[in-house]
């Protein structure tokens, strides 16, 4: 089939298979953040007439003008939303109808009010106080500054303890999907996975587990290495999914001494296949900005995305990938098609800043466009 004809294929098999998703149990966590989406001012003519700075690299360019100097750079907030991988994911896979339950730094003793439209949609277990990122957007990327202290916080015995050792065990049992996201930020994210392994975990392959590491520069190869090898162990028990963006793949092949190879849809291709056979893993999931790829046990696959240049928000972009793919993997669409289902809501949210639902998903696959307002 043609390119279109796939993409009509996949519409037609999120309406046809919608229901195997409706209500289905999932876990989720455990991060939490503020996120304050911020674009810096460039030319400011008068209080509401103003320029942004437009790229990334023209950012860096007036920084380095201000060395041995200084300099002075407004900011302006578009948005105050709620934010992190887990939440951001959460809640589009709310938006296509799972039941999610979600554990996390939310607000302690009283949930931030960022969270209580997400709150009022899915079960919540509040462990501190969230995070606050600062994100800036820019044309060609964004750059996320955050304050990340209440993230330490964060470990297995915080968890149980909040969500209460019988109940935390019932609603890991009863789960069939599950998402641990943002390993690089959660400092004790690797002995919470040792936890769970030692008293959760039971052979359920049709369990999906998802795992991002999340932008893991700043930790060590010794560290990563550690992660990887952890979140392999997981495959013995549930279908393991990997995702990543481009810059994560090739952190990630280079700790495990793997050539990157070219950026290209082929080359990105052999590079989840090569990640996805050193971690014996079931799958393994590469989102570059304007294209997919991804490679199982017995296949690989590659799409190209529903790009657009100037994007109303980048933030987030990719935990919407992830939502998306996910949901295609246990939709049981095959690679090609869960692919479709991640640059699909991902090119949906970065448009309208919103979550689709499965019909708005569908239609916005089909034709690449938004579906016309709904009346009320």
């Amino acid at each position: 089939m043609n390119e279109q004809a796939l993409r009509e294929d996949v519409a037609n098999q999120i309406f046809q298979k919608r229901e195997a998703v409706q209500n289905l149990p999932a876990l989720m966590g455990f991060d939490g953040f503020v996120d304050e989406i911020v674009r810096l001012v460039d030319k400011k003519q008068n209080r509401d007439q103003y320029t942004f700075i437009p790229t990334i690299s023209a950012f860096a360019e007036r920084l380095s003008r201000a060395a041995g100097k200084s300099a002075n750079v407004e900011m302006r907030v578009d948005t105050i939303k709620l934010g992190g991988n887990g939440p951001i994911m959460a809640n589009a896979m709310l938006q296509f109808g799972l039941r999610v339950t979600y554990i996390g730094n939310l607000g302690y003793p009283d949930l931030h009010p960022v969270f209580r439209d997400f709150a009022s949609r899915a079960r919540v277990y509040s462990i501190a106080e969230p995070g606050h990122t600062d994100a800036l957007e820019f044309s060609d990327g964004k750059i996320m500054l955050g304050k990340y202290q209440a993230l330490d916080e964060i470990d297995y015995a915080r968890i149980v303890q909040s969500v209460g050792t019988d109940e935390f065990s019932r609603l890991w049992n009863e789960s069939r999907f599950y998402a641990l996201v943002n390993w690089t930020m959660i400092q004790h994210m690797t002995d919470i996975w040792r936890e769970l392994l030692q008293k959760h975990c039971q052979p359920a392959p049709e369990k999906t587990l998802f795992f991002d590491l999340a932008d893991p520069e700043k930790r060590t190869a010794d560290d990563i290495r550690e992660a990887l090898d952890t979140l392999s162990r997981f495959a013995r028990f549930y279908h393991v999914i990997l995702g990543m963006n481009e810059k994560e793949s090739m952190e990630i092949a280079e700790v495990l001494g793997i050539s990157a190879g070219p950026a290209d849809l082929d080359g990105l291709q052999r590079r989840a296949a090569d990640i996805r056979q050193h971690l014996n893993i079931q799958t393994v999931v590469i989102h570059p900005v304007k294209l997919a790829v991804a490679a199982s046990e017995n296949a690989t696959a590659g799409v190209h995305g529903s790009y657009i240049e100037h994007p109303t928000i980048s933030t987030g972009g990719g935990d919407h990938f992830n939502a998306g793919f996910c949901l295609g993997m246990l939709l049981g669409l095959d690679l090609t098609g869960a692919l479709f289902t991640g640059v699909g809501t991902s090119g949906y949210y970065v448009r309208t800043a919103l979550s689709p639902d499965l019909q708005q998903l569908a239609e916005f696959i089909r034709t690449w466009s938004l579906p016309a307002p709904r009346e009320q």
